[in-house]
């Protein structure tokens, strides 16, 4: 870099003096004894201006070493920082601990020396609320985790991926179709996901054998079986419930629950006041199993601590909540099976669940962004993803599942991590998920809110039409921030 107003200055010409002259002496007059001498000229002591003119000119030297020096350290130095440091690259994490990420990255580093990459776990209170502050300040990380729906949320931080490290043909072929689905943008993709997750069904294999009860494979032979296992005292207090369903505020994962059922029904979360009323059937449907059917109510603990605690024959969730059951009742014995599905107008139509599951994207404005990609491609190939899977089982049960088709072969006989996979390639997603934590204006907690007052409305006994009308404009006001949904008109 050329420095700025330090152009290296020429010294000054001394001004000339008049040459110092040298008067002979004038020849002696002759005397006899001795006769005529030799005449001798005889030069006079220099004068300072000789002296001065060498001053001037090492001082004139010294000057421009100085002004070179400054001008190196004040320009050329910075300009050089990065081959001199390396890149320097911070990724926020989320849920995996230092030292199951911190030998990837090692591993990394030292195929590239040059590149210095800092893990860093942060805490799951209120984490897109930081990490968009962050973003804001300009001083946000390089990589950060982020769920699958929060790519309208962050819009233009979200840097795409060049072609030349990975397309979006070369996403789609690596990864499960929801990724494609949900992370590839206009300019390529957004986000790699290292994982992959999802609604199932877990089942209390004590209570099935007990009562003789088979696995349920649509809503309506569940709807049976849940019946069959509920157990109920003198007072009619459940003591058994044949399945957590049917409320809001003790359903964990309620919201993943219903819009699975939506989308098998052909309805869209996004958009539940349909013309046919499939969302309105939906949220009828999972309202009867406490309204109408009487399997679960609001006095029974959260749905997690009642399956831990073999209170629930049947019960939905991702995989991680696996750990919270372990953890309650290392002893209970169950298994997890894939999800239920809607009976089907068409036999040949895939079967459908809910995915929900994180990803890492790239700062838009990172300075390494290039390297950053680099980095998540690396991470995602099948090797890396093994170590991982790998690390995080030598503290757990299990790793998280592969987010790539084609390891689901190593996972699928696994009895937890199986149900998880077996519909990974059909799986489904939205904006509608609970435990993001994305905070109060988050579209997770937005749209989560008014289904959860839409629920409280809608009795399955009676037309439901008026309340998910009611559902729709609220949805809709919530998308319309993200320019998912066109901006509800305004009343003149």
């Amino acid at each position: 870099m050329d420095p700025q107003n330090t152009t290296n200055q020429q010294p000054f010409a001394p001004i000339p003096t008049e040459a110092e002259t040298t008067s002979p002496v004038g020849s002696m007059p002759p005397t006899q004894s001795p006769p005529q001498a030799t005449p001798q000229t005889i030069v006079t002591p220099p004068s300072g201006s000789g002296f001065l003119k060498k001053l001037i000119l090492i001082l004139v030297g010294i000057l421009v070493l100085v002004l070179g020096a400054f001008a190196v350290v004040r320009f050329v130095l910075p300009g050089l920082s990065g081959v001199v440091s390396g890149t320097e690259l911070v990724w926020w994490g989320l849920w995996e601990d230092e030292g199951i990420i911190e030998p990837i990255i090692a591993q990394y580093e030292q195929a590239n020396p040059s590149v210095k990459i800092t893990y860093v776990k942060n805490a799951k209170e209120d984490y897109r609320e930081r990490l968009a502050s962050s973003l804001a300040r300009e001083d946000g990380p390089d990589i950060f985790r982020l769920h699958s729906s929060w790519v309208p949320m962050f819009g233009e931080e979200l840097d795409a991926a060049p072609a030349n490290i990975i397309s979006s043909q070369e996403f789609g072929d690596t990864f499960y179709p929801v990724a494609a689905d949900d992370l590839i943008g206009p300019e390529g993709p957004v986000a790699i996901p290292l994982m992959y997750d999802g609604l199932a069904m877990f089942v209390n294999e004590d209570i099935f054998t007990t009562y003789g009860a088979t696995i349920p494979r649509d809503w309506n032979e569940l709807r049976e079986v849940a019946r069959s296992l509920t157990i109920k005292d003198e007072r009619g207090v459940i003591t058994q419930s044949g399945a957590s369903l049917g409320t809001a505020n003790n359903v964990d994962h309620w919201p993943e629950i219903v819009a699975l059922l939506m989308l098998q029904n052909g309805a869209d979360p996004a958009s539940p006041n349909d013309a046919a009323g499939r969302g309105g059937q939906a949220l009828s449907f999972y309202k009867q199993f406490a309204a109408v059917d009487n399997v679960w109510d609001d006095t029974l603990p959260g749905s997690t601590i009642a399956f831990a605690t073999g209170r629930v024959a049947m019960y939905f969730a991702p995989s991680w909540r696996v750990f919270e059951i372990k953890d309650r009742n290392p002893s209970l014995k169950f298994r997890v099976e894939s999800v239920p599905q809607v009976p089907k107008e068409d036999p040949t139509a895939p079967d459908i669940t809910y995915a929900s599951y994180w990803a890492e994207g790239v700062w838009s404005k990172s300075k390494h962004a290039g390297e950053a990609w680099k980095f998540l491609k690396f991470l995602s190939q099948r090797e890396q993803l093994t170590k991982l899977y790998q690390n995080s089982s030598q503290s757990r049960l299990f790793g998280e599942p592969y987010p790539r088709p084609d390891m689901r072969e190593l996972l699928l006989g696994d009895p937890i991590v199986g149900g998880f996979l077996e519909l990974a390639p059909t799986a489904k997603s939205n904006y509608l998920y609970s435990r993001t934590f994305d905070g109060a204006s988050g579209i997770n907690s937005s749209l989560t809110q008014y289904y959860e007052d839409a629920l409280g409305a809608i009795d399955p006994k009676r037309d439901s039409s008026r309340q998910v009308s009611t559902l729709s404009s609220g949805v809709q006001q919530v998308l319309s921030r993200y320019g998912l949904a066109p901006p509800i008109p305004t009343e003149k």
